[in-house]
């Protein structure tokens, strides 16, 4: 990835970061909705979007922005109940959901306790067929998708050597994780081609060494799952300054 083609900002610590992007959401959200009526996002599971979810939730920002009109779906989701510990559609209600005015019918969790991986990956597919609005030209869109980043590059759930990696004609797969010994559900790079765009927040200094990588400020012969992005989504990156330690300068 060559830096210039970025969006990077950088922000002292995790709440600075989450009130940050809060507010890109407040304006995109609001954008949105000026425009078709309606705002629809996928979330991120994880420890970093926890505070903008939290941010999300204070009382200006619920009483700010068009809750009522906003779709809600997630990029990806472990296989196990909604319940669960690990679950990412429990943090997001937990953090942000219960504690904002959206319909029911507008939060599109991905049903992933459904013991068959590949029929929940399918089920998810038509929900977004069903519920992503379209463009005039017929292309289904999502207003905004958030990201986190893993010290490996992985994005959602595309993890490196795995085959949803080169998914090319579903929006979700399901994808087994070898080394969590695990599965999951999965928005393709297909699916993220979609967004109008895209926030990556990453924090923390395990997260130094891969940020300096995929960024361009340190060489590197591995292509990152980050990396493969398509070449029009130029995400916007979120940064704390633990994160961003190794890289040079940002513009």
């Amino acid at each position: 990835m060559n830096p210039g083609r970025h969006s990077i900002m950088v922000y002292p610590d995790l709440p600075a970061l989450g009130q940050a992007v809060a507010q890109r959401w407040r304006r995109l959200a609001i954008q949105a909705h000026s425009e078709t009526g309606q705002f629809h996002v996928a979330l991120s599971g994880g420890t970093t979007p926890r505070y903008l979810y939290t941010q999300l939730a204070s009382p200006d920002l619920v009483e700010a922005l068009p809750w009522g009109t906003t779709h809600i779906y997630f990029g990806d989701e472990r296989c196990v109940p909604p319940d669960h510990n690990d679950s990412n559609f429990r943090m997001a209600s937990e953090t942000l959901l219960q504690h904002v005015s959206i319909p029911q019918q507008h939060i599109h969790r991905i049903e992933a306790e459904n013991p068959a991986p590949e029929l929940c990956a399918i089920r998810y597919e038509k929900c977004l067929e069903d519920n992503l609005p379209c463009t005039p030209q017929g292309r289904k869109y999502f207003d905004l998708i958030l990201l986190g980043l893993g010290p490996d590059g992985h994005i959602a759930s595309l993890f490196p050597d795995s085959d949803i990696l080169h998914e090319q004609a579903k929006l979700v797969a399901a994808v087994y994780v070898e080394k969590l010994q695990s599965w999951r559900i999965s928005l393709t790079f297909t699916a993220i081609a979609l967004a109008r765009h895209i926030i990556i927040l990453v924090a923390g200094d395990n997260k130094a060494d891969i940020i300096a990588q995929v960024l361009g400020y340190k060489p590197h012969t591995i292509k990152f799952p980050v990396e493969m992005l398509h070449e029009s989504a130029a995400p916007e990156w979120y940064l704390d300054t633990a994160a961003a330690a190794l890289l040079a300068s940002v513009d």
